[in-house]
């Protein structure tokens, strides 16, 4: 009986075997990389089976490489991730590219080879509402606001003097409720291991007297 399980379980995997390489080469052995542009700066792309359009299950190694239109500026090799935003097919990247236009080209190497590219301009966004930034007319109002008076500085002395001596009795009653707060923190640590001795001590009596 176990030499029949033994052989049933060889011929299962070896069953395994040979349709694995069916299923992976059912759709073909390549894809298709259509680059669709970017989304706030993301470079998004779509990856689908060459021969039936199927999107693309499995994990997907692929780089995505970036170069402005003058040359003059490379990013990457960057790589796609899956794109939750988007249709099943979608994929996009982690990072992002700055404004300009750039030449992108995806290279996928798994689970097929495919091969995609596209020319994606990304726009200048303001991130300040309304557009442009503060003037320095809007902060000249409150220069001279900001200085003083001569006429109120002799009579500011006092009240400051004042106001210094109320930090310092903070300060003392601050010191006192800490230092209550240890005092009865160390006696409720204290009883406790008094009473826990005491229940050891009446167990071990009643166990003497039950022995």
């Amino acid at each position: 009986m176990r030499i029949r399980i033994a052989f049933s379980a060889v011929l299962t995997a070896l069953g395994l075997m040979l349709l694995t390489p069916v299923a992976a080469h059912a759709h073909g052995d390549t894809v298709k990389v259509v680059v669709t542009g970017q989304r706030a700066g993301h470079v998004t792309a779509d990856i689908t089976w060459e021969n039936d359009g199927d999107a693309v299950d499995e994990a997907v190694a692929a780089t995505v490489n970036a170069v402005s239109v003058d040359g003059v500026r490379t990013l990457g090799p960057w790589r796609l991730v899956r794109d939750s935003a988007a249709a099943p097919a979608g994929w996009t990247t982690a990072e992002t590219l700055p404004p300009g236009s750039w030449k992108v080209s995806v290279d996928v190497g798994f689970p097929a080879l495919g091969h995609g590219d596209l020319e994606v301009a990304v726009p200048v966004v303001d991130p300040v509402p309304g557009g442009g930034a503060p003037t320095a007319s809007a902060a000249a109002p409150g220069t001279p606001s900001a200085a003083p008076p001569s006429a109120g500085a002799p009579s500011a002395s006092a009240p400051a003097a004042s106001a210094a001596q109320v930090p310092a009795a903070d300060s003392v009653s601050e010191g006192d409720a800490v230092w209550w707060t240890t005092a009865g923190v160390a006696a409720t640590a204290l009883a406790g291991a008094a009473v826990g001795l005491f229940l050891r001590r009446r167990r071990r009596m009643r166990l003497d007297r039950l022995g």
